[in-house]
């Protein structure tokens, strides 16, 4: 059997939005339920090239009435120097997804578009669980590539009418309002403005928080921070925030919870619960007397594994991608 090669145009083009924040909210319930393995995240640090490599693979048995499961590693980087030096991306991403049963590897994905596609499904799930159901305003922190996921994403789970959008570049915002501006009434944004929205995603780099203060009853989909000293929101906002983490080691040491937690100022007290318990109804999501609510997240491997399923299955069934005999027979 062949090995599918899915490009970045093959992944967009397999990847149904809907289908993949499902099959990331099934991934999340497996992880409550244990029924998935996900090693720690391992780097290989290249300080002579200011940058690292990350492995990140998992497993996942879904049990639901769409039962499957699904096996795969994400190979990525972060090379911060690369866009001036080498006309090349700081983040490139490559997965390999693979059948359990017989370890033949189905596909090579782009992993830099699967990470977009499945951030923004991971933002969609949280706040399906946690925002108010008639939240119609979505605030963007942030105007990068990873904001249009968002929005994209948001969108298929509450019905956004309202998008506001804060950032420093006026031609990121500006990218924004042109491409979704026939669909949404967007608009450019103070950081205040765009954090007293119904729903708030927030995907900057800052390690000096830029949200102070959100609306009374807003959820917040905390994106940005992904290493230690990175930080979104102010201490404040967490301490009196509904706090929902995907995995607690992750947001622990690198998570928008990284530096108030290892100052002591947030302890496991104040975090609420796992999304998975959320998913999996261990734990109530929104509930009505719920004011503010946060998700931090860092980013799992079950997550590619999940988008992964959809993507190459639907690759499959609309003949995309090329296929190659990446596996001899042995004789």
């Amino acid at each position: 059997m062949e090995t599918l090669l899915l490009a970045p145009d093959d992944v967009s083009a397999s990847a149904d939005l809907p289908a993949v924040i499902d099959a990331v909210e099934s991934a999340f319930g497996a992880y409550a339920r244990g029924d998935v393995q996900m090693p720690a995240k391992s780097y290989i640090d290249l300080p002579q090239h200011d940058g690292d490599f990350r492995s990140m693979p998992a497993y996942i048995d879904v049990t639901d009435s769409e039962g499957w499961e699904a096996a795969g590693v994400k190979w990525v980087n972060s090379h911060p120097r690369n866009p001036d030096d080498h006309d090349l991306p700081t983040v490139m991403g490559t997965m390999i997804y693979s059948d359990p049963e017989t370890a033949l590897p189905l596909a090579i994905l782009d992993g830099t578009t699967l990470t977009r596609l499945r951030t923004g499904a991971a933002a969609a799930v949280a706040t399906r669980h946690l925002a108010r159901e008639d939240a119609t305003s979505l605030g963007l922190v942030g105007a990068g590539i990873q904001s249009h996921t968002q929005l994209e994403a948001i969108a298929e789970v509450r019905d956004i009418e309202t998008v506001v959008v804060a950032d420093l570049d006026e031609e990121a915002i500006r990218d924004v309002i042109d491409r979704y501006g026939d669909d949404f009434d967007v608009r450019e944004g103070t950081v205040a403005e765009a954090a007293a929205c119904d729903v708030v995603s927030t995907t900057t780099p800052v390690r000096d928080p830029i949200v102070e203060s959100v609306g009374d009853r807003t959820h917040v989909n905390a994106m940005g921070a992904d290493a230690e000293g990175k930080q979104e929101l102010a201490d404040e906002v967490l301490l009196n925030a509904k706090l929902v983490i995907d995995d607690h080691a992750q947001c622990t040491h690198s998570g928008e919870i990284n530096v108030p937690y290892s100052a002591g100022t947030l302890d496991d007290d104040d975090i609420f619960a796992e999304l998975g318990e959320v998913v999996a109804g261990d734990k109530p999501g929104r509930e009505p007397d719920d004011g503010v609510t946060v998700f931090d997240s860092t980013g799992l491997a079950i997550q590619d594994v999940a988008a992964s399923h959809v993507v190459y299955e639907s690759a499959r069934e609309h003949d995309i991608g090329t296929g190659f005999a990446l596996v001899g027979t042995e004789t």
